[in-house]
Parts: C-alpha cells; sequence; structure tokens
C-alpha cells in the first residue's frame, strides 16, 4: 500500500509540473505582495468574509451533486451555428464588443484593441477530455486576432487564463494588465516582464493619452494548483478620453460594486457575469437577481451578461443564465445587451433590439 501511494504522490507531482499549471510568485514580486494590505496569511483575502460555500450547505453533498447528480440540459443539443466578425479589417473609428463565449470578449475604444481573459483551446481545465466547450462555441482562434493594445486577465482559474491561447498571442500583445502574482505564470510563459503590468486593489496607471486603468476589487479566489490565492482577483476599470468601462471578472455580490459606482460615477458600460452560479457557492458568483443589482450599484448605462453559453461549470441548464436575466429585466428594464457569439455589438446603439438567440437551441 505504501509503494503504491508514494507513486499516486509522485505522479501527481509530475502531473502538477507540466508548464500550464504556471509558477508560483518568488522573488521581488512575492515580497511586493507580502506588502499588499490584501495579502495575509500565505494569501490573498477577499475584503469581506467568504466561505467557498454557503453556510446551510453539506460540502460532500454538494460535491456528490456536481459530479454525480442528475443532469440536464447542461450543454446545447446541438451546435450553435454563428458568424464570427473579422477583427482584423474593423474600422478603427468604431467602438465594438465581440464575445467569444464564457468571459473572453473583444473590445474596441476609441481605436485601442484590447482582449480580455481569452480561452481558445477548447476546454477549461487541466486537462483536454473535461470542461470542453460547447460546439459551436469556439469560433476564435489565436491567428484571428489582430496586434493588441492591451491583453488583460482578470485572474488565473483555468476559464479565465489559458495557457495554450495566451501562448500563442505572445506575438501580438503589446502590453497585459492584470492582478498582483498573475504575472509570474505569464513571465514563466515567456512573456517579457516590461509588458506585463501587475496592479493590486485600489492601484491604477496611466496609459497615456487620455487612457488609464484601474484594479478594483472583486470578491472571488484565483489559483491553478493545489494552493489557492497566490495571485489577486480583480475587476477592472478602463477609463478612456470618451468612455468608462467596468471590466467585472468573476465576483459573488457584495457592497464594492456600490462602492466602485460612486468612486466612478457610473459606466457607459458594465461587463458582468451571470452564469455558473449556484446558491452552494452563491459568495463568489453572482446570482441572475444580484446581476441587477450590481449593474444598478455601478450606475451602469448599459450591462453585458458574460459567463455563460460555453463552458458547463454548474448544475444549471446551459440557457438558465439568459433565461433568468431576460425575465427579471421585464420588471427591472435596464439595458440589457445580450449578443451571440461572434457578433459585432455597438453598445452605444441603445436602439437595436437584441433576439433571444438561445431559443433555438435546446
Amino acid at each position: 500500500m505504501s509503494i503504491i501511494l508514494a507513486i499516486l504522490i509522485a505522479s501527481i507531482y509530475i502531473f502538477l509540473q507540466q508548464p500550464t499549471f504556471g509558477k508560483a510568485p518568488s522573488g521581488e514580486r512575492l515580497e511586493r505582495m507580502k506588502k499588499s494590505p490584501n495579502y495575509k496569511n500565505g494569501g490573498f483575502n477577499n475584503l469581506s468574509f467568504t466561505p467557498q460555500f454557503a453556510e446551510d450547505v453539506s460540502v460532500p453533498k454538494v460535491m456528490f451533486n456536481f459530479f454525480f447528480g442528475k443532469k440536464l440540459n447542461l450543454k446545447p443539443s446541438k451546435a450553435f451555428n454563428f458568424s464570427k466578425t473579422d477583427l482584423k479589417n474593423l474600422n478603427p473609428a468604431e467602438n465594438v464588443y465581440v464575445w467569444m463565449g464564457h468571459s473572453s470578449y473583444f473590445l474596441q475604444i476609441d481605436s485601442k484593441k484590447i482582449l480580455v481573459d481569452p480561452v481558445f483551446s477548447g476546454n477549461a481545465s487541466p486537462v483536454s477530455f473535461t470542461t470542453k466547450a460547447f460546439a459551436g462555441s469556439d469560433l476564435y482562434a489565436a491567428e484571428d486576432i489582430p496586434e493588441l493594445d492591451y491583453l488583460i486577465i482578470t485572474h488565473d482559474h483555468w476559464d479565465h487564463l489559458d495557457y495554450k491561447t495566451v501562448t500563442k498571442l505572445r506575438p501580438k500583445v503589446k502590453q497585459i494588465i492584470t492582478g498582483l502574482g498573475t504575472g509570474e505564470h505569464l513571465e514563466y510563459w515567456k512573456y517579457d516582464l516590461k509588458i506585463i503590468m501587475e496592479l493590486d486593489w485600489g492601484e491604477n496607471f496611466d496609459l497615456g493619452n487620455g487612457f488609464k486603468v484601474y484594479c478594483e476589487t472583486a470578491r472571488h479566489f484565483s489559483g491553478r494548483t493545489l494552493k489557492r490565492n497566490q495571485a489577486i482577483w480583480a475587476s477592472f476599470v478602463f477609463e478612456t478620453p470618451n468612455q468608462k468601462i467596468y471590466i467585472g471578472g468573476d465576483s459573488g455580490f457584495d457592497t464594492h460594486f456600490e462602492k466602485i459606482g460612486e468612486k466612478y460615477g457610473g459606466f457607459d458600460l458594465a461587463i458582468l457575469e451571470n452564469g455558473q452560479y449556484n446558491e452552494a457557492w452563491k459568495y463568489i458568483h453572482l446570482l441572475p437577481n444580484e446581476f441587477f443589482l450590481a449593474a444598478k450599484n455601478l450606475k451602469a448605462k448599459r450591462t453585458i451578461a458574460v459567463h455563460n453559453s460555453k463552458f458547463a461549470l454548474s448544475v444549471h441548464t446551459w440557457k438558465e443564465p439568459l433565461e433568468q436575466i431576460t425575465q427579471f429585466n421585464e420588471i427591472e428594464k435596464l439595458r440589457l445587451i445580450i449578443p451571440k457569439i461572434g457578433e459585432k455589438v455597438n453598445w452605444e446603439d441603445d436602439e437595436k433590439v437584441y433576439e433571444k438567440w438561445w431559443e433555438d437551441y435546446e
């Protein structure tokens, strides 16, 4: 038995040495992290007490239901049939949003080209045969992406930071914006340290010519290996001479949305997660009704929902997140933008009606 256990431990150790897992912070980066007011007891911490599971939840039961429970319609019954926008030939004068499924999206704002949390490898896990992208959802590849002014990585989870994708994108990226600690992965993956901008909550950087980025809090966690919270999870405010965009990343509901809304006086556009939620882990992901609370607290003129329609990371049906927020919005009546994957969106066109495309799929 001891020999089998030793072999198992050795196998896990060897498996975790693959480049895709990244690297734990060290040296000057780790020393900077230790000086952060958000870093305590060997890791980053949320501002509010944030258990992984709700207090009234049995963790073994949650795990059993997730892995072995009855699962209906977690994925579409047929492949999506979408058309992709040619990102390399956009009019540079256009403000454009293109969703790539889940939390991956492209923004062109005041001629700047930005890519957020790209995952184009076909799955969102350490092994290729699990957490596969829905058929037809993986429209884009690194080859489709133009030269980028900014690559923004909100945190280092597998469904937001993909090794294969970011390494293929490396020649196209002028600058990376991410949370403190995540740069260790990127530097390990041969990104030039000079183009990696790591920010802690409350820090900002003047990008020049009227462009500025602010790192703000989120209520979540991080980690690609067995040790969590070695890099900070963040939301970002991207300010241009004419726009203020809120890039939400992953976050459970908390008072930070209202504080950020007050701090910046509202946003032209807020991009918020809606999907892969569960009452059992309600503190680390927004529930559909909380999506609207967050949008209103941020004082967002327009809101786009992401974190859905590409990977099954919870036990709700694949299209429940979209059904839920459209139903809620019949009461809330916010400017809610829910495009198809690959569709070119002018978010300033407040007259455009977005069809309920998910109704064409079961």
